[in-house]
């Protein structure tokens, strides 16, 4: 699909918000700082691309939401109501999604990468789970977790139960593969790269986007091709902007700068896990 892009404005990425991580308090101040960065985003943005695990958990019940979340909705909302684009993908946090951004914020939600065309460059947009070599045992319960009789029998158990059950698998998976997700496995092993470049041996695309690694990264995968990463709000405060010329990786905070350039300081061999 095509976007439009006038002069003077620009179009914002970003993803892993993971709200609700580690808990309320720690959230709650991570919300408002996401919130700021929005407002100044406000002002020359034409579209704005959330790209997976806006929360740690979310599920959708025919009548309830998981409770919080008050600024942000607020906000999204403020800025459609003023014309700003938003297009938010699903993660592997947040997959259980049914209706609510569309209905109540007026926010498409997609399930899987989409294509753009902005500015006359062609960008490849998704969370990034499930995508690349390896990790079979998640690809698998992917399929298990979207699975509508699955969802079905979650949607059974009462939210209090439910919601308090899920947010304590989420936090036990961070706290077991979230150190080993924040390490620079080299440029020939990024998984996320190997799969731009495999998608590029069929058609061309400028800008890979893709969430998920928790890393920031900006690589070469092609002559005219660069995957970019947008990290997560937990450690790197990080997102990316095409101006209509360039998309550059930035940093909300000097914090997160240096963190990443810590995280890719060293090269791991091999990293299984994924979040």
């Amino acid at each position: 699909m095509d976007i439009n892009l006038p002069a003077g404005r620009k179009i914002y990425f970003a993803s892993d918000f993971h709200l609700g991580a580690p808990n309320a308090a720690a959230s709650r101040e991570r919300e408002k700082l996401i919130i700021k960065w929005l407002e100044e985003a406000e002002k020359d943005a034409q579209h704005i691309f959330l790209v997976g695990d806006l929360f740690d958990f979310w599920f959708e019940y025919k009548h309830v939401i998981p409770k919080g979340y008050t600024r942000i909705f607020g906000k999204l909302a403020a800025l459609r109501d003023k014309g700003i684009g938003i297009s938010v993908f699903i993660g592997n946090h947040d997959m259980w999604m049914n209706g609510y951004f569309e209905d109540e914020l007026d926010i498409p939600v997609y399930y899987e990468p989409q294509t753009y065309t902005i500015g006359g460059k062609r960008f490849y947009i998704g969370h990034g789970d499930g995508l690349g070599p390896g990790d079979h045992g998640y690809k698998f319960l992917k399929k298990v977790f979207r699975n509508p009789v699955c969802r079905w029998l979650f949607s059974a158990l009462h939210p209090a139960i439910g919601i308090s059950m899920a947010n304590y698998f989420s936090r036990k998976s961070r706290a077991a593969t979230g150190q080993n997700l924040e390490h620079f496995l080299g440029e020939e092993n990024e998984w996320l790269a190997i799969y731009s470049r495999e998608v590029l041996e069929k058609e061309h695309f400028d800008y890979f986007i893709f969430g998920h690694r928790h890393l920031p990264l900006d690589i070469q995968v092609g002559p005219n091709s660069r995957y970019i990463n947008l990290g997560d709000w937990l450690n790197y405060f990080s997102y990316a902007v095409f101006d209509g010329k360039e998309t550059s990786l930035k940093f909300y905070t000097e914090e997160g700068a240096k963190a990443a350039k810590v995280a890719k300081s060293g090269v791991k061999d091999v990293v299984e896990d994924r979040r």
